[in-house]
């Protein structure tokens, strides 16, 4: 357990960077442009890298297949009951989407080595990718919905790079084409430095943050359906599977890990209140603590 907290602690060293960039340089620092920097060039890499470290197999693929699966049988009845109860745009998006985009990447790949060891990074690099497909289909039309039209939303799913990003390295993945080791060293170089980004980018955010200015029933609502809905929904819905109690183990960790800084990403790129965002996953992280205690022992006796 003290390595577990201990590599996430490591981790978010970044985000206290970010955090104390933005508290000396104020405006000098800017998010948006951060924020562009991170959407458009480097997030590319990340998913490109996390193709390249592990080779494809029909057993590998059934994993982030169950993943979308349980989002989307939770997603749809939230879909339709956040439509229908509540008025404003903008909390309607974050309430629909925002609990169920996990920080799968820069929190879930350590943690699964943590709680798992070495053999769970196949099923967190795919849960990964997976969760990238989440954000940047679902989670930009969703997000952009908040203030843009349908026909908007739409467009802005295809400007994401990220989708053909994606799209290109499944094929060489599958065709196995060799990649020579200094290409993937760049690959690698640029995945590092978004994932790093990632984390300064919430730094920055987080400057100037008032917890009290956020809405409690918003509060109330995400955080109920990240650390309750989701996670009990997922182990039942898993225990009717042939999947593994290794396997189950990795993805029920994965469903329960804090908020993704991808959240603020797009609720800043199509202005989604991303400083409730920003608080939102700021409180997930902090719940989250105690929540791995529990979690840490809950694996040990049923799925290990």
């Amino acid at each position: 357990m003290f390595e577990t907290l201990l590599s996430i602690i490591f981790v978010y060293i970044f985000i206290f960077l970010g955090y104390l960039a933005k508290r000396i340089f104020k405006e000098e620092m800017d998010r948006k442009t951060l924020t562009l920097f991170s959407v458009y060039f480097l997030q590319g890499f990340v998913t490109i890298w996390g193709f390249s470290t592990a080779k494809l197999s029909v057993e590998h693929i059934l994993v982030p297949l169950y993943y979308i699966g349980i989002i989307f049988i939770l997603l749809l009845p939230t879909l339709f009951i956040a439509k229908k109860f509540i008025k404003e745009p903008k909390e309607r998006a974050i309430i629909s989407i925002a609990g169920f985009v996990g920080n799968t990447g820069n929190i879930g790949i350590p943690l699964g080595i943590a709680l798992f060891g070495m053999e769970s990074v196949i099923y967190t690099t795919l849960i990964n990718i997976a969760n990238v497909f989440v954000v940047y289909i679902l989670g930009v039309y969703i997000y952009s919905r908040g203030s843009f039209s349908i026909r908007q939303s739409l467009f802005n799913i295809i400007k994401i790079p990220i989708i053909p990003a994606s799209i290109f390295a499944i094929f060489i993945n599958i065709t196995n084409i060799v990649i020579p080791p200094q290409i993937q060293e760049f690959f690698k170089m640029g995945a590092y430095a978004g994932i790093v980004l990632q984390l300064f980018l919430l730094g920055t955010f987080l400057y100037g943050i008032k917890l009290t200015a956020l809405k409690k029933s918003l509060f109330f609502t995400v955080m109920s359906q990240k650390f309750i809905l989701v996670p009990l929904a997922t182990a039942f819905i898993l225990s009717f599977t042939e999947l593994s109690f290794f396997v189950q183990g990795v993805i029920l960790m994965e469903m329960i890990t804090p908020l993704a800084v991808a959240n603020i990403n797009l609720a800043s790129l199509y202005e989604c209140k991303p400083k409730d965002v920003t608080s939102l996953i700021l409180l997930s992280t902090i719940i989250f603590i105690p929540i791995l205690f529990i979690l840490s022992e809950i694996i040990n006796r049923f799925y290990l």
